[in-house]
């Protein structure tokens, strides 16, 4: 079959499932349609051969069992006949009780309105330039003189800035005096968090809990014959996608958050340079000011596409909101309590920490390569299979999604990275990957929101969703791994080679050429005369002068005479009057 007229099949196919959906009263997409064909395709239990052109007859069995699909509710499991089974079944693609079909509603939803930050910029630009063409190019070719033309001139240029905005319309005079984007935003990006960080909470308070209960399930056999254990992980893949979308939703918020906080400073530098630029002065050079106007002209612009960002992606959280509505109606609040009876509910956190310790010895496996934090640099970035959940849990326990550990160890098979809740797992699943791996497609061949769900896009590449077509292979990246290693280098293993006339300058190199190139035109000559060849080389010495001393001065010295007095009669008297006789002996000078 030609691709032409494939796709005129397929198309036929899409229309005449709509015309019969139509004709039960309810309207349903395009491509919601398209995409239960596909799964219906997939599905081996309805018997279309994938590797042969369709017949008439498999187009009629196909609109059939695809009507089926979307018409009949999960519970009715009777073996008819396809074009039997259609007049029995209800309504499955509207039923507000179908677990199974609200997840798909939700995965078309989010991929046909949610795109890329970039992505979502570059066409809202797009879309408001095209719009406010015709607005723009009344202003700029206006030719206003008078009062009145000036004034209309205003009206537009204000409607302009208001209509680019988005802030609502341009005749309410409350928005034209108070829409300041910055404070709006400051408001909005905590109130959207808010709002987001709760739904997700309670999200993620449901899978726990629909994870338990199907561990009990799992235990208790006899429990399981009573429940509808396919309900519940209907229901609990049903909250684990709502669960990541809504992860994507908060991210992008809080990139918005980082970009306003920037940009508020940005701003406030930029005003503050205006400021100083202008001052008091009366007039100020174009030159100078415009650059500023022009700078924080696009700095509002960036305000208002993050307005409008946080706006769309606030309205896309609220919009997942009616796809969770068949909890409460096959599992109310008492079920639920009844169910959880002795059961105690763990988080992903603490489900990671009961294993944190047991990890994975590498040695054991001498074929597969195992990978850890401390030996891969690049570990956290890795793109883990099947969104992080235990393969081998989801493949023994009838699709039970268990988170896994990268902590354990992460093992590379065939380019993959799987990751395990818990440590026999790993190994259990290491003995033989392709059997589990196996088992896994074949479960999301019958239950196609796991393709999705576990991104499996690449083994069912005609359901990739169109947002993911382009990064594909963008998000694959390979693991860096290191570990400790040694070398040693003998100390001058060879003896050493020094060339000593090597030259690095090249100037130097020159300066010898161009003396070896001198020395080449030069001749040397030797003369020797009569009167010189019979003399003999003589020799001399001479004999320093001894050091002498010469005193030209003699030393002299001269003394005067001491005095010397002596008293006579002071001791020895027969009377009591002492008669002292003083008797001076100096000697006088010239005695000396």
């Amino acid at each position: 079959m030609l691709p032409t007229q494939a796709e005129s099949v397929i198309k036929s196919i899409i229309r005449e499932i709509g015309q019969e959906c139509a004709a039960h009263g309810e309207i349903v997409t395009e491509t919601l349609v398209a995409f239960m064909v596909k799964a219906v395709v997939l599905d081996p239990s309805n018997g279309f051969n994938t590797d042969r052109t369709l017949t008439k007859s498999d187009v009629q069995k196909l609109v059939k069992v695809t009507i089926m699909h979307v018409f009949s509710p999960q519970g009715h499991k009777k073996a008819l006949p396809p074009l039997g089974r259609c007049k029995l079944c209800v309504n499955r693609l509207l039923d507000s009780k179908n677990p199974s079909l609200d997840t798909i509603k939700m995965q078309v939803y989010f991929d046909m309105n949610y795109t890329s930050r970039e992505e979502f910029l570059e066409e809202h630009h797009r879309v408001i330039e095209s719009r406010l063409s015709s607005v723009s190019r009344e202003i700029t070719d206006s030719r206003a003189c008078a009062r009145e033309e000036l004034e209309s001139l205003y009206r537009k240029i204000v409607s302009y800035v208001l209509l680019r905005s988005g802030l609502g319309s341009p005749t309410d005079i409350k928005i034209v005096r108070e829409a300041t984007v910055p404070a709006i935003l400051q408001e909005a990006i905590p109130a959207a968090t808010q709002h987001v960080d709760s739904q997700l909470e309670a999200v993620q308070d449901q899978a726990y809990r629909y994870t338990a209960v199907l561990e009990k399930v799992a235990k208790d056999p006899l429990l399981g014959q009573e429940l509808q254990p396919y309900m519940l992980r209907e229901a609990l893949y049903n909250v684990r996608q709502c669960e990541i979308f809504l992860q994507v939703i908060l991210s992008d918020i809080i990139t918005c958050a980082q970009e306003v906080e920037m940009m508020i400073k940005q701003l406030e530098a930029q005003l503050e340079h205006l400021k100083l630029t202008v001052k008091s002065k009366t007039a100020v050079p174009t030159s100078q000011v415009f650059p500023i106007f022009i700078a924080l002209s696009n700095l509002w612009a960036s305000f208002q596409d993050e307005t409008v960002l946080i706006s769309v992606l606030s309205n896309l959280t609220t919009h997942l909101e009616p796809f969770l509505g068949a909890h409460d109606l096959f599992f109310p609040e008492k079920v639920m309590q009844a169910l959880l009876d002795g059961v105690t509910v763990k988080t992903d956190v603490c489900r990671i920490k009961e294993h944190i310790e047991d990890r994975v010895n590498a040695a054991d496996f001498k074929k597969l390569e195992w990978l850890f934090p401390e030996t891969t640099a690049n570990f956290d970035k890795l793109l883990i299979q099947y969104r992080g959940f235990c393969a081998y849990s989801f493949a023994t326990t009838d699709g039970l999604l268990l988170p896994g550990n990268p902590s354990i160890g992460i093992l590379k098979y065939k380019d993959k990275y799987y990751t395990f809740n818990t440590r026999d797992a790993a190994y259990s699943f290491a003995e033989n990957p392709e059997n589990y791996i196996d088992i896994i497609r074949e479960k999301a061949k019958k239950n196609a929101e796991l393709i999705q769900l576990l991104e499996l896009h690449q083994q069912f590449e005609t359901l990739i969703q169109y947002s993911q077509m382009k990064e594909v292979d963008r998000h694959y990246i390979k693991p860096v791994t290191k570990c400790e290693t040694g070398t040693q280098t003998d100390t001058h293993l060879l003896p050493p080679t020094i060339v000593r006339s090597y030259e690095w300058n090249e100037w130097e190199l020159r300066r010898k050429a161009i003396k070896l190139a001198n020395l080449r035109r030069k001749v040397t000559h030797s003369v020797q005369t009569d009167h010189s060849h019979m003399r003999r080389e003589n020799c001399s010495q001479v004999y320093p002068s001894k050091t002498v001393g010469t005193q030209s001065l003699r030393d002299g010295s001269s003394r005067v005479p001491r005095p010397q007095i002596y008293v006579a009669g002071l001791r020895g008297g027969q009377t009591e009057a002492t008669h002292g006789v003083k008797v001076n002996l100096t000697r006088a000078v010239d005695e000396t």
